[in-house]
């Protein structure tokens, strides 16, 4: 008796997918060179069931994958054309990875406009894209094991620096509401699901300085829940948060999330950020006093040795001394591709060494939030 033969016949395909391979997760490439196309899709066919399509043809995909991922120039206004005639699509993904070989903050910028939930910057790195798209969805699941609805606070909040950054590099109005609203998110994430939480998730998410600037909020926001301030210094104080690293967006990418150690030079623009996004900052009426001051001044010490203005203890607010702890915290657990993490008890011991430059009591009540919280 003659064996059967299994013949796969090409329309036995849903929108350019065999149905052998449906048991392995859906992802959807997005390309605007054959060549980009294919190195992306070598990487992910180990494991994943790919559908690669360029941008300058037609959508086939009928299905919703679980993940899209885009590796097109974004300086290219067709390209931006096409990403944009996808959105639908593209809105239906839970992960949406724009890989962008030219960063810089208005590329960064841009992908989250059109849609991305991650930005992988510079060449295309194979363990990071696996990973990230092997990770669970942000929201997707409560820290107990249970289903909850997805959560937008990461994406909402990312979207703002974006546009935040975007707007002092194009000389646009500032979206001052979108902003402090998308701090609120953060608030009432934290407040839910806790610190750690929220760290996990914006190191696995984002890099560089957009991820400082979600860390940073997110440690300020836990710092004063700790501390039990009131509603309105708690805004205060996610609003300061959000803006204080804005001037940062007039210093090169290069220099910012540059690998080793900085020369005097490059040092020197680095600590032109604080003046720089103050003087962005003070023509808005909606920004109050307090703010101004954060921006200005989350780099000073109590001993005088910080920049710009070398201040001392009695001319610093409690929003500043509270605002520079956790940004030095930030820093130092940050996830950067050229450093490892710092473990969150060997950065809290880095506080303590501050001796001078640090509130002494505000340094002992962090330490709940830095190891415990």
């Amino acid at each position: 008796m003659q064996k059967a033969r299994t013949i796969q016949n090409p329309v036995d395909r849903v929108g350019g997918i065999r149905a052998t391979e449906a048991a392995r997760p859906l992802v959807q490439v997005l390309a605007d060179t054959s060549d980009k196309l294919s190195s992306v899709r070598s990487i992910l066919e180990e494991k994943f069931t790919v559908a690669g399509e360029r941008l300058d043809a037609d959508s086939r995909l009928t299905q919703v994958p679980s993940a899209i991922v885009v590796r097109a120039e974004l300086r290219d206004i067709d390209n931006i054309a096409a990403i944009k005639k996808r959105a639908g699509k593209l809105a239906k993904a839970r992960k949406r990875i724009f890989l962008l070989e030219h960063t810089s903050h208005v590329g960064i910028s841009q992908a989250y406009a059109l849609g991305a939930t991650l930005v992988l910057p510079g060449t295309v790195n194979r363990i990071k894209l696996l990973a990230a798209l092997t990770d669970p969805p942000d929201g997707a699941t409560a820290p107990s094991g249970g289903a909850k609805q997805p959560d937008n606070a990461v994406e909402t909040a990312a979207t703002a620096i974006a546009s935040m950054f975007m707007s002092v590099t194009l000389g646009q109005p500032l979206d001052v509401d979108g902003t402090r609203d998308a701090g609120r998110q953060i608030a009432d994430r934290i407040t839910q699901h806790g610190l750690s939480e929220w760290l996990m998730t914006v190191r696995r998410h984002h890099e560089g300085t957009y991820q400082h600037c979600l860390l940073v909020t997110g440690v300020a926001i836990d710092f004063g829940l700790s501390l039990g301030v009131g509603r309105a210094d708690l805004e205060r104080l996610y609003t300061a948060a959000m803006f204080h690293d804005i001037g940062k967006a007039q210093i090169p990418l290069a220099i910012l999330d540059k690998p080793g150690r900085l020369d005097a030079e490059e040092r020197a623009m680095i600590e032109t950020h604080p003046a720089a996004g103050f003087a962005f900052l003070k023509g808005h009426d909606k920004i109050s006093p307090e703010i101004l001051d954060a921006v200005r001044h989350h780099h000073e010490f109590l001993d005088g040795s910080g920049y710009p203005d070398g201040l001392c203890a009695e001319s610093i607010g409690d929003i500043v001394r509270i605002l520079t702890i956790s940004d030095i915290f930030a820093a130092l657990i940050e996830h950067r591709h050229y450093k490892p993490t710092m473990p969150r008890n060997d950065a809290y011991n880095i506080l303590c060494g501050m001796s001078g430059r640090l509130e002494k009591a505000l340094v002992r009540s962090f330490k709940q939030v830095a190891l415990t919280r």
